[in-house]
């Protein structure tokens, strides 16, 4: 599939935006926050997917059949750390009253039932559309939520994201709707690892965008993969999937 243009929400950092682009391929990101200067639509995303579910005016009303949207939905309420906070034993609660860790687990639970039901509304959206759709969020080991949880299985999972040249192991979970990934892995070794345990110094917010952060290399890497189905010229092919 060659998109006439890509939609890339919940993505601020503009690294799937400027390979979609190096690759001859509009594309723009779209996010509540601009840290890194390359968002170039300042929206709440979860204003804009409950308008479009309800029928009212919304970004959903540009994007046509021919294009893609790529949403890296929030996954904090999804992953496996998150699954760990909603239990006592939790060192997170260790400094709380009894009463405090029934609120805070309360709102943990309030949170992650608000984050389902848009990411639920964001799927019904491209059903009711006809538009073509990648989810991605992280994978761990059957601790996701999502995994576990959701409307449908993954379209595949990236076990290991280093050998399409990313900073992480970090295993990934793919959501394809409306159409099917291409069948390939551009093999490519990192130019730089990293350990997600490394990445907690600084704010909570730093450490969590460094964890989040997908390398352009990986990015190109797998638009040429799994979307574009382009080999790309010195780079090991491999049949994954």
């Amino acid at each position: 599939m060659t998109p006439t243009k890509v939609h890339c929400l919940f993505e601020q950092s503009g690294t799937f935006k400027n390979e979609f682009i190096k690759l001859g391929i509009p594309a723009e990101d779209y996010d509540i926050q601009n840290h890194y200067g390359e968002t170039d639509n300042v929206v709440d995303l979860f204003v804009e997917i409950e308008n479009a579910y309800e029928g009212k005016n919304s970004i959903f009303d540009q994007i046509g059949g021919g294009d893609l949207i790529m949403a890296f939905f929030p996954c904090t309420y999804f992953c496996e750390i998150n699954q760990v906070n909603f239990s006592f034993t939790s060192t997170f609660y260790n400094s709380m009253t009894f009463d405090e860790k029934i609120e805070a687990i309360l709102e943990r639970a309030y949170n992650r039932f608000h984050n389902y039901k848009v990411l639920i509304k964001l799927f019904a959206i491209a059903e009711r559309k006809r538009l073509k759709m990648i989810v991605e969020n992280p994978y761990n080991n059957g601790q996701n939520y999502l995994i576990n949880n959701f409307l449908i299985p993954p379209t595949f999972i990236d076990i290991n994201r280093q050998l399409r040249g990313d900073y992480f192991v970090k295993p990934t979970a793919y959501w394809f709707i409306g159409f099917k990934p291409t069948v390939g892995s551009s093999y490519q070794a990192p130019k730089e690892k990293k350990l997600i345990k490394n990445t907690g110094r600084g704010s909570a917010l730093e450490a969590s965008n460094t964890r989040s952060l997908i390398s352009p290399n990986y990015a190109r890497n797998f638009i040429s993969d799994s979307i574009l189905g382009r080999p790309q010229v010195g780079l090991t092919q491999l049949r994954c999937f």
